[in-house]
């Protein structure tokens, strides 16, 4: 980003913000932290904060998927959103413009995962996935496969993806941070039923990951029998620390300005791999689908790592909303007004827990009724697949999100 439209865009981001209170980043100026030019987290009175770069406390509260082309659905061949938007505002600037100036409105402070990347052009704070493993996996999250984190084209391939994707972006004040990648398997889930170090004794023969978990199965004096649990989460622990330290030394080297925010967990969060990853991350981040808040896995989260927690994935979904809702994270409820409900509590209770610096709603807009790419068909939007709110649920995220930060202070 040139200076000129770095100096545009923070003016933009100053004028339209409109909450008295808060800065043009969206930090809270009840609270102050040290002043860097860059986001980055402090401990005050035993409360976690970010700290936006004008010194100020930042309780990110965002939404995942801010897109304009929001979900393609292979039945129609195309996405509903996008042809409603395109027909609504043109194209993607007009849409881009109005859609920061509604998360704006709505006490919104982030744009989350996925989100379009122009959309901080319009002075929006933005936190994108960097897909350092996922660059050079096929199909990493859809599939559950992990990365040879022993092999140097790991290595070789989240340096070069790091220099792509991180280094343009060092300077840029707009940023929060990056997600490392998305929701890894790190041992049995939905997707695959072995373990971490049983995938690595079935990768080819010669393949380093492989060659280091038959000497790690040697070293503990079992070369042939079946893993057991202590060896299981020891080599998981083992794997998931090099895959840490990798991705840190890559983002860092490439820009040394920005938050590093974790791999977003998938509702499970070994303890093996938290233990790992505390020296590698500035902020835990895990998803949550469940109709409370997490707070003893958020708690416990941060006590292993010493490190904020943020839920970057929540999300409620209706049934009066006409949409089937069959397939994607959460049981639905019955009504609009239960989604609004719902939010509040949740949010409140993470805004009142000092280990969490905020949450990412997922997700912008509806998924197609017909099924997205994986089959989700669900209510999880702020807007309909017409781009009109949910009255209820927005007016409620006003509300309560105005109230946020004065909850989490001490």
């Amino acid at each position: 980003m040139n200076a000129m439209l770095g100096v545009m865009i923070l003016m933009t981001a100053t004028a339209t913000h409109g909450l008295p209170g808060y800065d043009r980043y969206g930090g809270w100026t009840g609270i102050h932290g040290r002043k860097t030019g860059f986001f980055h987290v402090e401990k005050m009175a035993e409360t976690w904060w970010i700290i936006d770069p004008d010194g100020n406390g930042f309780f990110s509260k965002g939404v995942c998927h801010v897109s304009f082309t929001g979900d393609n659905c292979p039945a129609l061949g195309y996405s509903p959103y996008e042809r409603a938007v395109t027909e609504k505002y043109g194209g993607r600037q007009g849409w881009a413009s109005a859609c920061v100036r509604r998360l704006k409105a709505w006490g919104l402070n982030t744009a989350g995962a996925w989100s379009d990347d122009g959309l901080h052009q319009h002075g929006i704070v933005y936190s994108p996935i960097a897909d350092l493993a996922a660059a050079s996996v096929p199909n990493l999250w859809l599939h559950g496969g992990f990365p040879d984190v022993f092999s140097d084209s790991f290595r070789e391939g989240v340096n070069q993806q790091a220099r792509t994707f991180c280094s343009p972006r060092k300077n840029d004040r707009l940023l929060l941070g990056y997600f490392t990648d998305n929701e890894l398997r790190w041992g049995p889930d939905w997707r695959r039923k072995e373990s971490l170090l049983e995938s690595f004794l079935h990768l080819p023969e010669g393949a380093p990951g492989r060659k280091r978990a038959e000497a790690f199965m040697a070293e503990h004096s079992n070369p042939s029998g079946p893993p057991t649990d202590e060896e299981k989460a020891a080599f998981l622990e083992l794997a998931a620390g090099e895959y840490f330290r990798i991705c840190a030394a890559a983002i860092r080297n490439a820009d040394p300005n920005h938050l590093i925010l974790g791999c977003r967990f998938a509702g499970y969060a070994p303890d093996p791999v938290v233990r790992s990853m505390g020296g590698s991350v500035d902020v835990i981040s895990y998803n949550n689908y469940s109709h409370q808040a997490p707070i003893e896995m958020l708690q416990h989260l941060s006590g292993l790592t010493g490190k904020p927690v943020m839920v970057t994935e929540f999300s409620f979904k209706a049934m009066d909303s006409g949409l089937p809702n069959s397939k994607g994270g959460g049981q639905p409820v019955g009504t609009q007004r239960e989604r609004a409900d719902l939010f509040q509590g949740y949010v409140e209770a993470i805004a009142a827990l000092p280990s969490c610096v905020g949450f990412h709603w997922f997700e912008w807009s509806d998924e197609p009724k017909q099924g997205r790419f994986d089959g989700e068909d669900c209510n999880y939007g702020l807007v309909k697949i017409d781009d009109s709110p949910w009255e209820l649920l927005t007016t409620r995220l006003r509300e309560v999100n105005a109230r946020l930060e004065s909850l989490h202070a001490p």
